[in-house]
Formats: C-alpha cells, sequence, structure tokens
C-alpha cells in the first residue's frame, strides 16, 4: 500500500486546524499529516503540537515566521521525499477543501503524476463565494492557460496529490515563487517535464471562519510571474529562470 502525507500549511488557523485535521484523520485513517506553521501569532503552531501528541500520525514542522506558501510547501515537501513517502498531497487548513473527497484524488493518482481537485472541470463547483472570487479566479486561470499554452482549468487550485516522482521530475530546488504563484508553476513545470497532469472535480466550500490569506497584492505577484513566464517562452527562453 503506498505510504501517502497530506501537507497542510497554517498561519492563524486557531480556529480551523481542530477540526480539519479531525476530518481528515476520520475520512482517511491511512494518510499521515505534515502541518507546516509560519509562527502564527494566534497560537495555531502550539494547537498543532498539542494535536500531533495526540495522534501519532500528525506531525507538525514550525517555521519561524510567514515566509510565503509556495515556500511552505516547497520545505514540507522535501521532509516528505526524504522520508520515502509514495504520494505527497496538499490542502488549505481552513476547510475549504473538504478531507472527504481525498479518495478520490488518491485514486486517480493510479493513472497520473499529479491530480488536481478542481473547482472549474465539469461538476466542480464553489460554495457561498462572492461574484468578484468567482471571476477572479476564472479569469485567472483563463488568462494562464492562454498565456502558457495549457489545458488545465484549475492550475491555482491547492487541493492536489503528487506522485513522489513527479516532485522529483520538477526540481523543487529551482522554483522560484514563494506565494500563490508556486500552485501555477508546479503545474506548469510539470507539464513541460512531460508528467501527466489530471484534474477532477471537487466542490470548494468558503471558509467560515478567519480571514482569506488571497489580497490584491498576492494576486498581482501571482500575475506578473505568470506574465513573464508566458513571455519567457514565447521567446523560446527558459521559463525556471
Amino acid at each position: 500500500m503506498a505510504r501517502v502525507i497530506m501537507v497542510v500549511p497554517t498561519y492563524n488557523e486557531v480556529d480551523n486546524l481542530a477540526g480539519l485535521l479531525a476530518r481528515l484523520r476520520r475520512s482517511n485513517p491511512e494518510v499521515d499529516v505534515l502541518v507546516v506553521d509560519d509562527g502564527s501569532p494566534d497560537g495555531t503552531g502550539a494547537l498543532a503540537d498539542r494535536l500531533a501528541d495526540e495522534d501519532p500520525r500528525v506531525r507538525v514542522l514550525h517555521r519561524a515566521h510567514k515566509q510565503g506558501l509556495g515556500a511552505a510547501y516547497a520545505e514540507a515537501f522535501v521532509v516528505a521525499l526524504d522520508e520515502g513517502y509514495d504520494l505527497i498531497g496538499e490542502m488549505d487548513a481552513d476547510g475549504s477543501h473538504q478531507p472527504e473527497q481525498l479518495p478520490r484524488l488518491l485514486a486517480a493518482t493510479t493513472d497520473a503524476d499529479l491530480v488536481i481537485g478542481s473547482r472549474w472541470v465539469p461538476g466542480g463547483s464553489v460554495v457561498n463565494w462572492p461574484w468578484h472570487r468567482r471571476a477572479l479566479s476564472r479569469g485567472g486561470n483563463l488568462y494562464t492557460r492562454a498565456l502558457l499554452g495549457i489545458r488545465v482549468r484549475d492550475a491555482t487550485a491547492g487541493f492536489r496529490v503528487f506522485r513522489r516522482q513527479a516532485l522529483e521530475a520538477v526540481h523543487l530546488e529551482r522554483v522560484q515563487s514563494h506565494g500563490y504563484a508556486f500552485q501555477v508553476e508546479l503545474v506548469y513545470l510539470a507539464l513541460r517535464a512531460g508528467l501527466r497532469v489530471v484534474e477532477v472535480p471537487i466542490e470548494f466550500v468558503e471558509r467560515e471562519r478567519g480571514d482569506s490569506k488571497m489580497t490584491p497584492e498576492v494576486a498581482r505577484e501571482s500575475l506578473v510571474r505568470i506574465t513573464r513566464w508566458g513571455l519567457r517562452q514565447r521567446f523560446g527562453r527558459s521559463a525556471r529562470r
């Protein structure tokens, strides 16, 4: 049986983490969890430690301060690779990614190197998002597809599972994005490496507690990076620079 670990990055998620981990462990009892906390001032890190003390399948990686979503994932992925996991996944701590839907992503890895839980393929949906959030996500993904020439409909999605060979093939040490653009960059690099990327539909539920980490500044950073990659590709230069 494949060894599976889900990486859950946190920053000020003290109101959401315990419930999310309880659902994840209940619906997927054979899956390990690595919480990556970026020095949350609200006590999320301490809560994660208590939850890990109660469950041997839960571990915590503490980082000194907030350094970006992509940097947190990259560091955790290296840990998971070093420890020999076969399938390495990621999901948000706020409950927007439903742990009960994880089995469908895991099942799809039999025929894929990277499986994305997608909001924007047939059967996917978003619950309780205002129209401007829907427009931003759909528009951003349309821009990404057009500029990078990829067919993935939800390249910005954060609910996904990698086969270990996929993470090895993209060379994490070369990934430049530290924010949300990290998600797009890994999809792009996976496709450039000839890997198979599959999307499965999920129901994405807007968080009920806490604040979204998606800000105009984060969106701009992603837009700039995606534009740069697209222009470099069109002019025949490496997207890894």
